[in-house]
């Protein structure tokens, strides 16, 4: 195989995915009487999410967020953020907890659509709009060392949210005299969430990660602890985009709104171009095979309308890369619409 031009061997990712479209309703969070104890707590979060600051003594980070559709015309958005856990009681995970809240601004008007005059001074008026909100004790889903991970989510309309994060140690039942203030970060990020049920061609976010099948259904506690988990399976994104040569570059993505036949079928190709980065410019590298899907390669039940998704992905080994800087350019043509999109992953390669 000539290493500059050849076709990289791969693993092909299943092509479709025989599930209903994500519930754009955030799992419920169980309910019962709170203490006088929890309600003190319960009021402490909620003025931290009111307050105009934004303290940081657990050195609270956003580290990303992804975009899928849900159900109702709404995006699902799930998100990772991570803090310094030596800096938290986070060995005991009853005495952190996180909040979170989405609070759209405007009126949730569509992009692209310019407000009357009189639908600005109502907009003036209008008071936020809470996408989600949600307080729930700490469940940390992964680490980076000293750093722990806790994923979270919401589904909103499109348009523009602010996410305001909290993570608030817990006030003891009985406090030491002296004893140290309670540590509590505040981190607030700005957040898009496009359009996807406009009919045009788009995607979901392209995910970089291991995609495992689940077991059996979570629990709606274990849905809102683990929003990476999509109908079947679950995602677990990888957080760095630095490999050794020993990995794997694994995608994942969900191709949305082509166009279909007769027979409710796609006729989609995606290919997989790499590209080296060297000395501020771009050189070609090498590219996969393409993947079709159309009603030939398609299982004969896959049917839109019955809420089947699109699925594309491929896992590449790495040990044919040089080390240094790459991006992934992931091409979607829809041929019978005749358009075409392009998705990036940029990525490096190290010895080990």
């Amino acid at each position: 195989m000539n290493a500059r031009r050849g076709s990289i061997a791969l693993a092909s990712l299943a092509v479709f995915l025989l599930s209903a479209v994500l519930s754009a309703q955030n799992p419920p969070q169980p309910t019962k009487k709170l203490t006088k104890a929890e309600e003190k707590e319960r009021d402490a979060i909620y003025a931290l999410l009111n307050a105009g600051t934004t303290p940081d003594d657990l050195g609270l980070t956003w580290v990303r967020d992804d975009l899928l559709k849900a159900s109702g015309n709404q995006q699902y958005v799930p998100f990772i953020v991570s803090f310094d856990a030596v800096e938290s009681a986070v060995e005991e995970p009853d005495r952190v907890l996180a909040a979170r809240r989405a609070v759209g601004r405007g009126t949730g008007r569509r992009r692209g659509c310019p407000a009357k005059k009189d639908e600005k001074k109502d907009d003036k008026k209008a008071p936020q709009q809470f996408a989600f909100e949600g307080l729930t004790p700490l469940a940390v889903t992964g680490s980076d060392g000293p750093n722990m991970r806790v994923s979270r989510s919401f589904a909103a309309l499109p348009g523009t949210y602010e996410m305001i994060v909290v993570v608030k140690e817990a006030t003891p039942e009985k406090t030491a005299k002296n004893a140290p203030p309670l540590k509590t970060s505040v981190l607030k990020k700005t957040i898009e969430v496009p359009d996807l049920w406009n009919g045009e061609l788009n995607t979901s976010s392209v995910f970089v990660g291991r995609i495992d099948p689940l077991p059996a259904p979570l629990t709606p506690q274990q849905q809102m602890e683990r929003p990476y988990a999509i109908g079947g399976m679950e995602i677990t994104p990888e957080v760095t985009t630095k490999f050794t040569k020993k990995a794997e570059l694994s995608t994942f993505m969900l191709i949305y709104n082509p166009k279909t036949n007769a027979d409710n079928k796609p006729d989609i190709l995606v290919e997989y171009n790499f590209y080296a980065k060297e000395a501020g410019a771009e050189k070609f590298f090498n590219k996969t095979n393409p993947q079709s899907l159309n009603a030939q390669t398609l299982p004969p039940q896959f049917d839109f309308a019955a809420g089947h998704q699109l699925q594309a992905g491929q896992a590449i080994p790495l040990g044919s890369f040089p080390e240094g800087d790459y991006r992934l350019e992931i091409k979607v043509t829809d041929k019978l619409a005749n358009k075409t999109l392009t998705r990036d992953v940029n990525f490096s390669v190290a010895g080990s």
